[in-house]
């Protein structure tokens, strides 16, 4: 299908002007209007809807700056590229400030006419996909979203709706699996901060060195390969929230940085000698006991009291049971229409047999033991059989050196794999394609994988 062409409105009353505009832009392949005036400009985009208007600031009766701000009141998103003689180079200056995407200088420098128009539109068109998925996102993680009939976890929804309001640091603790991440978005999302960033790291699968330079940015030159300045995590998530998972995981030289960044809200990048202050609510959360920790002198109590201003305890599936059912009838309909199936429902015995399963791995393993029996199904509805559930993938960590294998005991398949991948990358001295090689999988399968992990951006 061939991309439609987009939509542009010439705005002057020099008619020779605009017909040699026209000329032009016809052949780029853009789709055209005309008005020869300011006010007629007005007029038209309160009728139809322009992917831009390229507008003359000096015209007789209704002028381009006049006209560019009943415009930016029609619609606020339509970029105004103003054209303008080189004379009045400050009244395009004002424009910019009213609200102009940028402005050009007669004689025009074709070259750079069609760069602005293309640089234009792209910007729109990225603002309107990050708007879309910012809806999306904020769908995904609607407190709707978080299914539960269960005491417990109507006590947590209710929770999540009086915090997400405020502007507090949250701590949620659960179990790996049980949705801390999906928590932790809707109270991003249902907050003052919604159409700001949501940014997200887990702590625990990157090493130490890299975790300060993700987490606050670093200044070219300041270790062997910061080939450019970068950004941190914290600056990227300014006027919105950043999701630090598994804080449990952090080391105690890094436990004292991000005390500090709680407490004076601000961070200093690796290398660098220059404060940068924050305006960034912090979710964190673990799979551990954090007081059992401080115990053991592994967590900084301070740390610990900064982080916990309010306490969401996530409850593992064994503990609630009764909505199971409610679950897999919401995941059965998402992968039947992901996997392209007609799959009706359950029989009494695969909701039985889920039922009394006790799901070590939590929603994460019941939702990838769904997704499995959907694809491997052959019926209309899914039965006990269908519901394959690995039942060797309670597994604790432990790796054995010596083999190369993973005990397995209390952890779910999903994050065998993912420590066996960890540790080879680690093995391997962070080499991608000596890992894949070992791992006997293809590199870009790997990339995928550490993306989805956290390790990758």
């Amino acid at each position: 299908m061939n991309k439609p062409k987009s939509n542009i409105l010439i705005v002057d009353d020099d008619k020779t002007h605009r017909n040699m505009l026209k000329t032009l832009l016809n052949k780029w392949g853009y789709a055209l209007a005309e008005a020869d005036d300011g006010q007629t400009a007005i007029d038209m985009v309160a009728e139809k809807l322009y992917d831009l208007v390229l507008m003359d600031i000096k015209m007789i009766k209704v002028s381009g700056l006049v006209a560019l701000v009943e415009i930016k009141k029609i619609n606020p998103a339509i970029p105004v590229i103003i054209m303008t003689a080189f004379s009045s180079v400050d009244t395009a200056v004002e424009a910019l400030k009213t609200g102009a995407y940028d402005y050009l200088t007669k004689p025009f420098d074709f070259d750079k006419l069609k760069l602005t128009i293309q640089r234009s539109l792209e910007h729109t068109q990225l603002k309107k996909e990050n708007f879309q998925l910012k809806e999306t996102l904020g769908k995904n993680f609607n407190c709707n979203n978080i299914i539960g009939k269960n005491e417990k976890m109507q006590k947590l929804i209710q929770t999540i709706s009086q915090v997400a309001k405020t502007d507090a640091t949250v701590l949620i603790n659960g179990e790996s699996g049980t949705g801390k991440e999906l928590i932790a978005g809707a109270i991003h999302y249902n907050s003052l901060r919604s159409q700001g960033p949501f940014i997200k790291i887990n702590c625990a699968a990157i090493t130490e060195t890299l975790l300060e330079s993700e987490l606050f940015g670093h200044e070219k030159g300041s270790f062997t390969g910061a080939s450019r300045n970068k950004e941190g995590k914290f600056q990227q998530a300014d006027k919105g929230s950043i999701f630090l998972d598994e804080i449990s995981e952090t080391s105690m030289s890094m436990q004292v940085k991000l005390l500090r960044t709680l407490q004076e809200r601000e961070v200093t990048p690796v290398g660098s000698e220059k404060v940068i202050k924050l305006d960034t609510r912090i979710i964190a959360a673990t799979n551990k006991n954090l007081i059992d920790l401080i115990a053991q002198g592994e967590f900084r109590e301070d740390l610990y009291y900064r982080l916990n201003v309010i306490n969401l305890g996530v409850p593992p599936l064994r503990q609630r049971t009764g909505d199971i059912q409610l679950l897999v009838q919401h995941f059965l309909k998402e992968y039947a229409q992901k996997n392209n199936r007609a799959i009706k429902g359950f029989t009494p015995g695969a909701i039985k047999k889920m039922v009394e399963y006790h799901w070590p791995g939590n929603v994460r393993e019941l939702m990838n033991t769904l997704e499995r029996s959907v694809i491997l199904s052959t019926g209309d509805f899914l039965s006990k059989d269908d519901i394959q559930i690995e039942t060797n993938s309670s597994v604790k960590p432990g790796f054995e050196e010596s083999t190369g294998q993973i005990n397995v005991d209390e952890k779910t398949l999903y994050e065998v794999e993912k420590l066996a991948i960890l540790k080879m990358l680690d093995k391997t001295g962070n080499n991608k394609s000596k890992t894949a090689r070992r791992l006997g999988i293809s590199r870009r399968t790997l990339h995928l994988k550490l993306k989805d992990y956290g390790v990758m951006p």
